[in-house]
Order: structure tokens, then sequence, then C-alpha cells
């Protein structure tokens, strides 16, 4: 609550480490608050830190090899943790238990190296196999299934590139995948469908993809050691799939609560069937390209600031921990360079609200780094300023004068009894300037009118198609609910 009321312009980005983790952690995911920071391990645990307190609050203990990916869903009830055991477990954080009482349990046939959460619907998930596979799963009792994304005009398999990366867009609307040829595909969520095919020139293996938060920034990394920044255009919108095309099948027990998606993909859709409409094909102009041009080090992780306007940068350095930061509001002009010490860096992430980042070592430290702001001792007196050197003080005439303490009294009693306007502040409800006759709306009647958050692209007030699938059988991701801190004291977990 108290970020959104920052100075936007004393905002900048960390330059000194705040505290170090002792986690043995992979690496490190703020959830969307910032309150908590989860480190994944290579023992197959995922353990939540407090960062106020900086202690440990839950062991998600289930895998039997090291965790590759952790996600958090949008109001951080459930967390999602993947493993190299082919599993992926989704962490329910209300149940005051430690481990965590297990939501849902998804096992494929092969290494999961990547996995997230839809971003309106946890009950939708993005997982990318090591065998290249990239599969949507929905946990949804209408739609329940597991979905392979595939190109429908590619018959031969020994010529398909392999998917290296893929990540849902913050809108929800598309999955964006990166491949071995230096191709990036663009999947619609809602009927699976190949929507464009992008060629990025020179970049070779894309390993990477991160998303400013409006989305309509991509930055890729890739295997000719730079990182590239896009501007997104819109797409068109894909046509609606039928039911007898393989839109959606069942799988598994609906009735089930907690869902065990096993096996093979049974309910796979056809894309042929759904990919009717023209592929937008186009290679992408990079608007920024980001590189060390003295060592020509490659790129471990990237992240975007909240408000995007910086770009951090985790050095693949096997003698120190490096991170670069540009920033981007400044037509990518380079800014810093954060030292971490020896201990090589393997990843970076950037708090979701403020201006602090977690990098991990490759000793399973994590660093929290942030911006130290200098203490302004002139906010404690609002009449006072500060001066940088010493200076005469001429006093006023009447400044230490004393007033009659009844006449003070009876001033401020008059002010308390003044009304006031506390529905006041906007005269007119139309863009005209002329009120409106009839009684003034409702709040919620205002906020209808102006556009809610299942608006359509452009806010425009009307639904959007892939928002109304995505928010059909919402999760119980609400906002207020609390996890209840578990911590056993004396115990040092590591």
């Amino acid at each position: 609550m108290n970020a959104s009321l920052l100075n936007p312009f004393t905002i900048t980005h960390p330059t000194t480490v705040q505290t170090s983790l002792v986690s043995g952690a992979s690496f490190a995911r703020f959830d969307p608050s910032g309150k908590f920071l989860a480190a994944a391990r290579n023992d197959g645990s995922a353990v939540i830190w407090d960062l106020d307190t900086r202690a440990t609050i839950r062991w998600c203990e289930g895998h039997v090899k090291g965790v590759t990916a952790v996600d958090w869903s949008r109001n951080s009830r459930y967390i999602l943790t993947a493993s190299k055991d082919w599993n992926i477990i989704v962490w329910d954080l209300a149940s005051p238990y430690d481990p965590p009482r297990r939501h849902a349990t998804i096992r494929f046939d092969a290494p999961v190296v990547a996995a997230s959460f839809h971003p309106r619907n946890s009950c939708i998930l993005l997982a990318l196999l090591s065998t290249g596979e990239t599969y949507i799963i929905d946990l949804r009792s209408s739609h329940r299934g597991r979905f392979e994304l595939c190109e429908e005009d590619d018959d031969d398999e020994r010529t398909r590139p392999i998917m290296t990366t893929a990540r849902f867009d913050p809108t929800g609307r598309y999955v964006f995948v990166g491949t071995s040829a230096g191709t990036l595909y663009v999947f619609n969520v809602r009927t699976r469908g190949l929507v464009a095919r992008h060629r990025i020139a020179g970049a070779g293996v894309i390993k990477g993809l991160e998303f400013a938060k409006g989305g309509r920034r991509l930055a890729t990394n890739s295997s000719d050691r730079t990182i590239r920044q896009f501007t997104l255009s819109n797409y068109p919108a894909p046509p609606t799939p039928s039911t007898t095309n393989g839109a959606s099948f069942p799988m598994g027990s609906p009735a089930d609560p907690n869902p065990n998606l096993n096996g093979a993909s049974a309910s796979e859709t056809n894309p042929a069937s759904i990919n009717t409409h023209q592929i937008v094909e186009t290679e992408l102009e990079p608007t920024h390209k980001f590189n060390d041009p003295i060592s020509k080090v490659a790129w471990r992780a990237m992240s975007y600031s909240p408000d995007g306007e910086w770009l951090a940068g985790g050095a693949a350095d096997p003698a120190t921990h490096k991170i670069y930061i540009w920033d981007i509001s400044n037509d990518g002009q380079f800014a810093s360079a954060l030292d971490g010490g020896r201990e090589p860096l393997v990843d970076v992430h950037w708090h979701p609200t403020t201006s602090r980042l977690a990098s991990t070592t490759n000793q399973g430290t994590i660093l929290v780094w942030h911006c130290p702001s200098p203490e302004r001792w002139g906010a404690f007196a609002g009449g006072f300023e500060e001066a940088d050197e010493n200076v005469w003080y001429e006093e006023g005439e009447s400044e230490f004068d004393l007033e009659d303490e009844a006449e003070l009294a009876l001033r401020k009693k008059l002010r308390e009894d003044e009304d006031v306007d506390i529905v006041g502040g906007v005269e007119d409800d139309d863009l005209s300037g002329s009120p409106l006759p009839g009684p003034r709306p409702s709040l919620s009647q205002h906020a209808l009118k102006v556009g809610g958050p299942n608006d359509g692209v452009g806010g425009q007030g009307t639904r959007d198609d892939d928002f109304e699938w995505a928010d059909d059988e919402m999760d119980d991701d609400c906002k207020g609910w609390r996890m209840k801190i578990l911590m056993v004291e004396g115990e040092d977990g590591f």
C-alpha cells in the first residue's frame, strides 16, 4: 500500500546488499506482495522466507530430485514447485501445517524444467519438459485436460526445433515459447492454437524470456551472449474452437477435489483443427541490445523493475558475482554494475513493488539488494529545511510570541465544528463540464463505466473472450487470506 505513495522520481535501482540468506538455494522468487521469498533447493525442497523477520516459515518438501521452477499465484496463497523427478506440486499455504497441504500433483513422462501459473487463474498451469515439449494443464472440472502446444504444419519431428523456454505473457492471453533455432512461437491460451511465429536474426538458442509489467516489452536471453528487447504488437483474435475438434476433453474424474493428472496426455488437442486463421510470420527487430563488449560474458538471468524502467542482467562470470543494470527510460543506457563478491551468480529476480533485487550464488546464498535512502531530518518538522552547512538564522518578528491559550482552544473548536466534504472532489459527471441531472452514480457504477479488471484490450468496457475463459471456475486465491506463521525456535534448518 505504501509503495504506491512513494515519489516515482526518487525510485532508483538497487546499489548495495541489504542482507544475505544462507539457504542452499539454486534460485529465489519474490511473491507478488513482496513480503516473502521462495528459495528452490537441489535436495527437492523449497523454503519460504519472511523478509521482515528473515526467518523460514514454510518448508515445501515433496520432491526427490532438485527443484527446477517455483512460481506464486497472484495473491500468494498457492505456490508451485517443479522438479527433475517429473512432478509438479501445487502447495496450499493457507493450510496450518508444515509442509503445507498438497493442492494438486501433476506427473509427466520427463523431467520438468520450467512451470508457472496463469496470471489470472492458478488452476491453469504451463509446463516445459526436458524433451522440448510444452503443455497447458487445466485443473478446472469443466475444462480438465493436458494440452500440448506445437505447430500444426510440421509433420517431420526431426526438423522441428526444440522448445527451450516458455512463459505466459502478463495478460494471460498468450504463451511465448523460445526454441533452439532462434524462433519465437506465440500460442493463444484459450484455443491452444499458434498465433504468430517470429524469427530473431542471429539469436541462436533462446534461453530465457522476461516481460515488463505491462506486457508490451519482451526481453530475450540467447546463446549469442546478447539480451534483446522487443516491443510487441497486438495479435489478431483467434477463432473460437468448436466442441467437436478437440477444444476440451475430460481427464480423470471431474469430481476429484485434489486432482492428480498422471500418465500420458490422453487429452491433447490437435492444433491443426484449430489453426484455420492466418498465422503472423515476421522477423522481430530489437529496440535495444545489451551485452558486455569487453568480456563478452554470457547471461544467467534477467529481470525487469516493477515500473519497467530498469533491466537487470545476471552475468555468467565464473569468477565474480556481477549484476548489470540498464536504464530503459534513458534509451537503454548502461547504469551500473553491482559486485556481489567472488561467488558466481546463478540467478537474479527483481522485487515486484520496490527497488530490491534477489541474486543467488552458486553456494546457495541469497543476496537481497536495496537502494538505501538518506535520512531527511527536515521531514520531522515541516517548517524547517535542511542545510548543507551552518547558516545564520534570522528570527521573525512574531515567531516566538506567546498567544492566549483560551483563544487558541476556541479557534481549534471552531475548526472542528466545520463540515467536511468527504464525497466531493468531482463537480461534474461528464467530460464536457456540464452537470448531469438526476442522482450521482455510486462508486461501483462509476467503476463499471470506466472499466474494470475484466475489460478487453484498450479498456473499452467490453469483456474479452480470453479473460472470460480464464475467469471461469476461479480458484480460491482471494485477497485477504492470511498465512499462519510457523517457526521453530532454536532450530537451524541449514
